[in-house]
């Protein structure tokens, strides 16, 4: 297990868990969604790869259309 956060909240989350994981843990669609992990931005490619660990701190932007 592993703590992270997420949006300023606290979670803790399994082994192995990927910012993959978490857009589908909290029902995200990656091409809708901009994801900053320790300050930087990451490209969606890294998504599956990226293994979370403790002490990340996630932030998850969601863009919403409207005029």
């Amino acid at each position: 297990m592993a703590k992270i956060q997420i949006n300023g909240k606290k979670v803790v989350i399994k082994q192995n868990f990927t910012l993959q994981d978490v857009l589908k843990k909290y029902k995200l669609n990656k091409k809708k969604v901009a994801i900053e992990l320790n300050g930087k931005i990451l490209p969606q490619n890294e998504y599956k790869k990226k293994a979370l660990k403790n002490n990340d701190k996630i932030e998850i932007v969601q863009f919403i259309g409207g005029g």
